[in-house]
């Protein structure tokens, strides 16, 4: 039964009343001030300022400059995302499940009839579309699984992403402006490790600083944005870093028949993204809000669920945990918990803070469920990892999300599969190429990783992208799309 009208409107007010507080109050006192002052003439109050010593208006001039240097100095130079570019595989790389079933079955020595069923049980259920791509390695039978395969889709899905984000700034950067390198690969780390490979393609200078990150699984890409802020805050104005993010498939396709491991070569799927973020405003398109990482390894349970080992028969693979969802769903709970604060409007701070005060108070006599926050009063956009169906509908289902704020998550893991670390850029993407996206719009980034961790970022956009000329181009006009119900029995 809805409220009336009348306690609607006393609602709206007070929620702007306590969004906009000290706002209220610095009118208040403003008014007062004038209301006692009004005797006073305009040119009364012009002559009492002439009348202040130079040295009084001098001094009060130093520590006004003094207060706005010492809170810039305290908040930290503002990070922003320059642009961002994707991998566009092409179609020859599409894997539809029917080529999945026909090449399981032409290799019964890797997998036996059972796993093969269960896989594509799997499929159905995943959120994967038919136009998901793998690569190269993985349509020979047997995969290709050689350190020369792993080499040639690392160069085809980064410089793709890096050649990406490049043509959309050959105007105001160039490579040898670069002056951080990221790069972040969870599994496959070769000697040269990718930051090598990308110095060594695009000749970056002698002293660009390089980072490449390993093993942190989906979360990395989040993660990589967490390191380049820490850097830029503390370096010169005009500071730029390059961040690739991506998940090298070939060398870690599973030939066992352990089903926890089997999953990755269901959900996984080719991709990398690119960004270049600086401490300078010039041309850039989104600003850095918050980056809150949220680490629950210190649980057995947390630290096994995306686990790599070998099987019985000496296999290696990744074992996803069955618990997998509700793991995310707890490390988001912890995630919130640091995050919430930070962005959530002060009415809803309140909310949270009474019913936590109600249930203290109540505590033994009667139960008090705890208010969940409204994200939605802090961002237009929400983008969740595309980890997998399971990991989408826990976040949804948490946060109390209806199925339009998921639809960039879900149709993302529809065209493109999971790819990992740069899913979250496919998704902005997503929103940019349906034209969601306005000048001043809030967008929250959720990632998993192994670990397990969570990543939360805030964006807020300052110039939409003009076109929607990005992994979405040739197919953005068929999305969204109906997905498949799920029978939960099967």
């Amino acid at each position: 039964m809805g409220s009336s009208p009348h306690v609607s409107f006393l609602k709206t007010v007070a929620r702007l009343v306590v969004n906009n507080f000290f706002a209220v109050v610095a009118v208040a006192v403003a008014a007062t001030v004038v209301r006692k002052a009004w005797p006073i003439r305009p040119d009364e109050i012009v002559n009492r300022m002439r009348a202040l010593p130079p040295a009084h208006v001098f001094i009060l001039v130093i520590l006004a400059a003094a207060v706005v240097k010492m809170r810039r100095m305290r908040r930290g130079r503002d990070v922003y995302l320059v642009e961002y570019g994707c991998f566009r595989p092409k179609a020859c790389y599409r894997t539809p499940f029917a080529t999945c079933l026909e090449h399981a079955h032409l290799m019964p020595y890797l997998v036996d009839e059972e796993s093969v069923a269960f896989a594509m049980r799997l499929l159905e259920r995943s959120g994967l579309g038919e136009e998901t791509c793998v690569p190269d390695a993985y349509h020979y039978m047997p995969p290709d699984r050689s350190l020369r395969a792993s080499r040639e889709e690392a160069e085809l899905v980064i410089f793709a992403a890096v050649d990406d984000v490049f043509a959309k700034t050959a105007l105001v950067i160039k490579p040898a402006d670069i002056d951080v390198l990221v790069v972040n690969c969870s599994i496959f780390t070769p000697v040269p490790v990718f930051a090598d490979m990308v110095v060594n393609r695009y000749k970056l200078r002698a002293d660009v600083k390089i980072v490449n990150l390993s093993g942190m699984g989906c979360s990395a890409g989040l993660v990589s944005v967490g390191l380049a802020k820490n850097v830029l805050q503390t370096s010169p104005p005009g500071t730029r870093v390059l961040i690739v993010s991506t998940e090298i498939l070939s060398s870690q396709y599973y030939v066992g028949t352990e089903r926890a491991m089997l999953l990755p070569n269901c959900l996984f799927r080719m991709g990398a993204a690119a960004m270049i973020l600086s401490n300078s405003a010039d041309h850039a398109r989104f600003r850095l809000r918050r980056v809150v990482r949220t680490v629950t390894a210190a649980r057995d349970a947390d630290y096994r669920c995306v686990f790599q080992e070998e099987d019985d028969n000496g296999n290696t693979g990744i074992r996803l945990s069955k618990d997998l969802a509700t793991t995310a769903g707890y490390a988001l709970k912890n995630n919130i918990a640091a995050f919430g604060p930070l962005v959530l409007p002060a009415w809803e701070q309140l909310l949270v803070a009474l019913t936590i005060i109600k249930r203290k108070l109540l505590s033994g006599r009667a139960k008090v469920r705890l208010y969940r926050p409204d994200f939605r009063t802090a961002f237009e956009h929400i983008c969740i990892h595309a980890g997998g169906r399971g990991v989408i509908d826990e976040v949804q289902h948490g946060l109390g999300l209806s199925d339009d704020d998921v639809e960039a998550s879900r149709m993302t893991l529809h065209r493109f599969g999971n790819t990992s670390s740069s899913s979250v850029l496919y998704e902005l993407a997503y929103l940019e190429a349906k034209g969601r996206m306005g000048m001043g719009d809030r967008v929250w980034m959720i990632s998993f990783g192994a670990g397990f961790d969570c990543n939360s970022v805030a964006w807020e956009c300052l110039k939409p992208a003009s076109n929607a000329d990005g992994p979405w181009a040739e197919c953005i006009s068929r999305y969204p799309v109906q997905l498949p119900e799920i029978d939960k029995d099967m």
